[in-house]
């Protein structure tokens, strides 16, 4: 393996718990890795806003990838380096056929979030994001002439998966649709995924792929550690990811992150 100069993080159910919260040895464990030289990023399927306090609390002032890999902003100063959005024609036909079949869909525009009504699945996404949605009546409409940078789908969690492979089938070619949590279906660009992103962050920093660590725990992941150098599951990660990864570690609630840095980092230092 090659020495890694470069980690980068999912954040819900790797780099924080279900309460939202990261543990004192996980960020302990970062800060002796940056010390030792590493740099950081994350890797999410959040809006910048809701990822930021999260990138803010680990030292990350750089470019960290936001919207499963549609968007790159600076933490520090907030500026967007990079940003591929759904096109609108695609993104209304989605958000249109959501709207005929019950499904609750969620658009984005300037890191802001819309959705047609404040129902409970709209408020079950706002609570794990800690950000406000703006209630703006038919996305298709709303989103008619305006890129939303991905869509989301939030659905009971047992329809989930049957869903995905709906919209993956019938948008084939167009757009990818991915999964980050079981009752999410998200929809980005044809071209997006967060290993593509991986590659252009890494870049920024002067490093190559080979010296990168990505550390996942969900579906969307699976681009992510295909990509880096060195790809770690989560103990709580589907089968999907596993299959695909280089080490498997323990769940958040057992502090993976840290096992990862301390096994694969600091012990080689």
């Amino acid at each position: 393996m090659n020495r890694i100069r470069f980690v980068a993080l999912d954040l819900d159910g790797t780099l924080i718990s279900a309460k939202l919260q990261i543990s004192q040895r996980v960020k302990n464990t970062i800060l002796r890795a940056r010390e030792a030289g590493v740099a950081f990023t994350m890797v999410t399927g959040r809006m910048f806003a809701a990822a930021r306090p999260f990138a803010t609390a680990i030292g990350i002032e750089g470019p960290i990838v936001c919207y499963q890999g549609a968007a790159t902003y600076v933490v520090a100063s907030g500026e967007r380096l990079a940003h591929t959005p759904i096109p609108a024609a695609i993104g209304a036909r989605v958000f249109a056929r959501a709207s005929s079949e019950g499904v609750r869909a969620l658009g984005y525009f300037d890191d802001q979030l819309y959705t047609e009504v404040d129902d409970e699945y709209t408020q079950s996404y706002t609570a794990l994001a800690k950000v406000e949605a703006h209630v703006v009546g038919p996305l298709a409409e709303f989103f008619a002439e305006r890129p939303s940078t991905k869509i989301n789908c939030v659905l009971d969690p047992k329809a989930a998966a049957a869903y995905a492979e709906e919209l993956r089938t019938w948008l084939a070619g167009e757009a990818n649709v991915t999964r980050s949590q079981p009752e999410f279906v998200e929809v980005i660009d044809a071209g997006v995924d967060k290993g593509h992103a991986l590659a252009s962050v890494a870049q920024y920093y002067g490093v190559e792929l080979c010296e990168t660590m990505a550390i996942g725990d969900s579906w969307n992941d699976v681009p992510l550690l295909t990509s880096a150098g060195f790809g770690v599951a989560m103990g709580t990660a589907p089968p999907e990811l596993t299959a695909k990864a280089d080490a498997i570690v323990a769940g958040v609630e057992g502090d993976g992150v840290a096992e990862a840095i301390e096994r694969f980092i600091l012990s080689a230092a």
